[in-house]
């Protein structure tokens, strides 16, 4: 039986909704058959609103927040995930040990690339910023493209502190990776460690230059200036 606070939040998420928007975002995050967000269903709720719920509702229980987690509807698990980033930034240390262990036990309902982007680096990476990193060499090992993409982008959090080292190993440890989602990922994260210390990228990208997917490699030289992006492309750095 739903409680009122579950009840409220539906009727909230609902009056937000748009079917136009559901029927772009269905196609947008594909969910076909096949595709990598298969089954997903969406609202059509814009995730403004849905950052406005979860701060008007930054104080409902793990019980509540699990409810939405595990719910079919896409914006339901974002709105959850929200909050859960909502109370990890101010909880104590049990609060931010409980919301990491809560999130790596239901990575199954994280289960699309915007909700993994939003919330890996504030969760993951923020609670095991100055912990032991282990548990991110085990999900980079997962079947699951999620998990693997979790992994990577929590070094986010890292890279924002200038802490590059996990992010360049599993950047290695992901080339091969089969799926375009984590190319793209990986390109992502090396660009944003040449935002801080260029050296340091190019000097992972003419390292590993043949291993790295040209997906990756166009995500990471984004900024680059024409030239230098024109050299790395046709490999004459």
């Amino acid at each position: 039986m739903k409680n009122s606070f579950i009840k409220e939040i539906d009727s909230a998420i609902r009056n937000t909704q748009d079917a136009k928007r559901a029927e772009h975002c269905q196609k947008f995050f594909k969910t076909g058959k096949g595709e990598y967000g298969e089954g997903d269903v969406f609202l059509g709720v814009r995730v403004p609103e849905l950052r406005k719920l979860a701060k008007a509702f930054k104080h409902i229980s793990t019980h509540d927040i699990t409810h939405f987690l595990k719910s079919k509807y896409h914006e339901e698990r974002q709105f959850a995930l929200f909050v859960l980033v909502n109370q990890f930034k101010k909880g104590n240390f049990e609060t931010k040990k409980n919301i990491f262990q809560l999130y790596l036990d239901h990575t199954h309902h994280i289960n699309n690339w915007d909700l993994v982007d939003a919330t890996a680096h504030e969760i993951v990476g923020g609670f095991l910023f100055d912990k032991d990193r282990s548990i991110l060499y085990k999900l980079v090992q997962s079947h699951d493209l999620w998990e693997r993409r979790i992994a990577i982008i929590a070094t986010f959090y890292f890279i924002k502190r200038n802490d590059f080292n996990d992010t360049l190993k599993i950047a290695e440890s992901l080339l091969h990776d089969s799926h375009d989602l984590i190319h793209k990922a990986v390109g992502w994260m090396l660009r944003e460690i040449g935002k801080r210390d260029l050296k340091t990228e190019e000097e992972f990208l003419q390292k590993f230059y043949s291993d790295i997917p040209r997906t990756a490699l166009r995500y990471a030289i984004e900024k680059f200036l024409p030239n230098k992006r024109k050299q790395y492309l046709s490999g004459e750095f």
